[in-house]
């Protein structure tokens, strides 16, 4: 039988999902139930029998021990050695055992006993010795193991998720494959412990059956008889932890969600001008007592389940000591053999309890286990590929031709048949409504996207069969929703050029064109400020100053070579003094225009159109297609897009500013 699909999983989950309550119906529309993709996994177990689970064990058990077998192999072969021998010993122990009781209850003078008996008990204690020290190397062995696992699983898996393509990264079903995938790096760990536990298990049930076969065929139905109420009532039990797990789990998730909005700072305001919090307490309160109520009912049922797993056990054990009596009393079986049994049959039944709890883990965990090795070995599917055709290290001239490109699950192009030429030294802006397409050429022209249909040439040479490395190392890119690490100032800017060692001068130089000093004075701890409020000494920046820090990062990249002595060719900036005030704005896109000294072009994204006048060639996108292209002058003349969406802007400033003797058409700071 193979895991569950799912869709199965998923509609076992909701089949056994408890009754809503009404708080969760009107605030949550019904249960909470998350959209990850570990999701799909969460009591996946619920859904399945003990052995179709226990069925699946020896696969999942060789995936772990492959990945584990690749970390550390000189831990995985300790603690499996180590196992082996304690089920191995464990046997000896028992049949060393009988020898001393068998000894022992022989008639006759204690001190002639005892010497008779002393062989036997110092081989019990010579082979309890030596499964202590096997139980220290397996413990050494799984702590040694279980790190060395988890940090090699995380690594290949960010590996992989880095190297992806950004397409992938964005598409949803890649995510859930992602998500799913990360938790099996945490579940490998995990998997090592329940594997050796489960292998203890085995070993000590097989040892402890095989004796019992030598000592008295009757013996090994015996320990069946005993430990079979046991297994049944541990299954019992986890199918019924599962459930009352799932019974609370939507129900912690939408109090936990709650509690959140009662005491969280960003809520704090609306809850108390509105006075949200008795109603939010309120519904709070009434999913409690829910998931109290249900709680109390599984409660019972479990009770209802141990108590006649007890009675079971109780009469299956009455039995067997009965039999094992009658035997000992009918001449069958001597007393020290009976003694010996009792020992194995307790160990077996406490075993096979364990067994069954062991394998309902170490099922669930293997289920992210396998998505991760799934993404280990599928994850060049989406990975951006190395190598290509080397590109111009200075293209005269990039070209755009016919370029198309549709986000995964939208019908809509975002760009339909594109075409346009960025020349050296150029600055382009492109300029358009909001989803027009901007952004979305820009990834295009940064390598982050390949177009569908069409081409990108620098000097003639397609991007898209060019060494991905190359093409990264001709840009520089301040994006709209740049990142703002959560690292020291210092990082912040480094990490423009994280390929080669920074110097506190270029960094310097870099803070200097972003006007960024004074930010940095402020700061206690300069450049190795932590930007990043909610962690001790960290400090919080507004966003004008953040768009700072981005472009000081921009320009380190573009002012110093990577590794193989590039630099940029073509800066990329997306509103980049969006949260600027006016008088930084022009001063910071003044900086951005000069940038072209340097002999590289710039492609600028803003919808502040007074920063475009001055662009040596605006393009005007319109849902996904380019419909005008030309200079400030030229476009206004035509009087189309462009024109309208300008001369709107200058509207707006001439009816809220007094009139200075400025252009009509002319938004006030246009340069």
């Amino acid at each position: 039988m193979t895991a569950p699909t799912d869709s199965t999983t998923t509609a076992a989950a909701k089949a056994a999902d408890p009754p809503v309550s009404d708080s969760e119906q009107l605030l949550f529309g019904g249960p909470m139930r998350y959209d990850y993709g570990w999701a799909r996994h969460e009591l996946a177990g619920a859904g399945l029998s003990f052995w179709s689970i226990a069925r699946q064990m020896p696969r999942f058990v060789a995936l772990a021990g492959r990945m584990a077998w690749s970390a550390d192999r000189t831990a995985m072969v300790t603690l499996v050695g180590a196992e082996l021998l304690r089920g191995v010993a464990a046997a000896l122990a028992l049949i060393a055992t009988n020898r001393a009781l068998a000894r022992l209850l022989v008639p006759g003078e204690v001190s002639a006993v005892l010497h008779a008996a002393l062989p036997a008990i110092i081989t019990v204690g010579v082979i309890t010795t030596l499964s202590a020290l096997l139980s220290t190397a397996s413990h050494w062995a799984s702590g040694r193991l279980e790190p060395a696992v988890f940090r090699q699983a995380t690594v290949d898996f960010l590996g992989i998720v880095a190297g992806a393509e950004l397409e992938a990264i964005e598409d949803p079903e890649y995510l859930a494959e992602v998500d799913s995938a990360r938790w099996g790096a945490m579940s490998l760990q995990h998997i090592v412990g329940r594997a050796t536990a489960l292998l203890t298990a085995v070993f000590s049930l097989t040892s402890a059956a095989s004796v019992l076969s030598v000592l008295h065929p009757a013996l090994l139905p015996m320990l069946l008889l005993i430990a079979a109420p046991r297994g049944w009532g541990a299954v019992r039990t986890a199918r019924r932890r599962y459930a009352s797990t799932r019974a609370m789990i939507q129900h912690s998730r939408a109090s936990t969600l709650l509690a959140d909005m009662l005491i969280r700072p960003w809520s704090a305001a609306e809850l108390r001008v509105h006075g949200c919090g008795p109603f939010l307490l309120g519904h709070y309160e009434h999913m409690a007592r829910a998931a109290e109520q249900e709680q109390g009912r599984l409660a019972r049922a479990r009770a209802r389940t141990d108590l006649l797993t007890a009675t079971l056990t109780g009469l299956a054990t009455t039995a067997a000591f009965a039999l094992l009596g009658w035997l000992v009393l009918g001449g069958s079986m001597p007393l020290a053999v009976a003694g010996t049994a009792v020992l194995a049959i307790r160990t077996g039944s406490t075993s096979i309890s364990g067994l069954v709890g062991h394998v309902n883990d170490l099922y669930e965990d293997s289920l992210f286990v396998a998505d991760l090795d799934q993404l280990r070995r599928q994850g060049h599917r989406r990975a951006i590929p190395t190598g290509g055709t080397d590109l111009p290290e200075h293209p005269s001239e990039i070209r755009v031709e016919n370029v198309t490109f549709t986000y995964n699950g939208r019908d809509t192009p975002a760009l339909d048949g594109v075409s346009l030429t960025i020349r050296r030294g150029e600055v382009v802006a492109l300029v358009g409504e909001n989803g027009s397409g901007k952004s979305t050429l820009a990834t295009l022209l940064c390598g982050g996207y390949l177009p569908h249909r069409g081409r990108i040439l620098w000097d003639g040479v397609d991007t898209a069969t060019g060494d991905r490395t190359q093409l990264y190392g001709g840009i520089a890119l301040l994006a709209q929703n740049f990142q703002r690490y959560t690292f020291t100032a210092e990082a912040n800017v480094g990490l423009g050029r994280p390929d080669v060692p920074w110097t506190r001068e270029q960094l310097d130089t870099a803070a200097q064109y972003a006007d960024l000093h004074p930010v940095l004075d402020e700061q206690p701890k300069g450049w190795s400020a932590l930007l990043a409020k909610g962690f001790e000494g960290g400090v919080q920046l507004s966003g004008g100053q953040w768009q700072k820090v981005a472009l000081a990062r921009l320009f380190h990249r573009v002012a110093n070579p990577g590794p193989d002595g590039r630099l940029p060719h073509l800066v990329i900036v997306d509103e980049p003094t969006s949260a600027m005030d006016a008088k930084t704005e022009i001063a910071v896109f003044e900086k951005i225009r000069s940038l072209t000294d340097r002999g590289v072009s710039v492609v600028l994204i803003t919808h502040r159109l007074a920063a475009t006048a001055r662009a040596d060639r605006i393009h005007v996108l319109h849902h996904g297609r380019l419909v005008e292209s030309g200079t400030h002058e030229e476009l206004m003349a035509r009087q189309g897009h462009y024109s309208e969406a300008y001369l709107l802007q200058a509207d707006q400033y001439s009816a809220t500013i007094p009139h200075q003797g400025a252009p009509a058409d002319t938004p006030t700071g246009a340069s």
